[in-house]
């Protein structure tokens, strides 16, 4: 089984574990569990865990967006973009177990298939927990933010940093 085999499309009743996952993950970042469950309704397409053996190893949440403009920390979007240009990886949190498996290298591949197949030319994420590094080697590189981006990501802190993969 590979990494990839190990990520599944999320359903409604994986959203307390998505919840409590993104506790331990993510302590400084908490977000209403109201937020995944909009992406899942808006977007399932985009929202996936990570499992073995009927444990939760993770999740993660992205939709289409426009470039640029991520949504603040813990706020819902009421809506897709009508014209989105890029697939915007809102969340991820892999647990403890999940280290070493390569499930992010097989995320950013499952999204990329998803990004290309939507017509949408970019990736883009933002980095925190100076998690900037790993993201680099992904294949994702610094976007300029302009002032309304640097507003954002001044909710997600000091190490934030929005970045982005030109999608093959």
């Amino acid at each position: 089984m590979t990494a990839t085999d190990l990520w599944r499309p999320m359903t409604p009743s994986d959203l307390p574990a998505v919840q409590a996952a993104g506790e331990i993950v993510h302590p400084l970042y908490p977000e209403s569990p109201a937020v995944a469950a909009e992406r899942l309704m808006l977007y399932p397409a985009g929202c996936l865990v990570a499992e073995r053996d009927g444990q939760l190893l993770g999740y993660a949440v992205s939709h289409p967006a426009l470039l640029g403009r991520p949504p603040a920390l813990d706020s819902l979007l009421g809506r897709l973009p009508v014209r989105p240009d890029c697939l915007y990886l809102h969340d991820i949190a892999l647990l403890p177990a999940a280290r070493g498996l390569g499930l992010g290298a097989a995320l950013v591949a499952l999204l990329l298939r998803l990004a290309k197949a939507e017509g949408l030319p970019l990736l883009a994420l933002t980095a925190v927990n100076n998690s900037a590094g790993y993201w680099q080697r992904q294949g994702f590189t610094p976007h300029q933010p302009d002032a309304v981006l640097a507003a954002k990501l001044a909710s997600y802190g000091e190490d934030a940093l929005y970045l982005v993969r030109a999608v093959d």
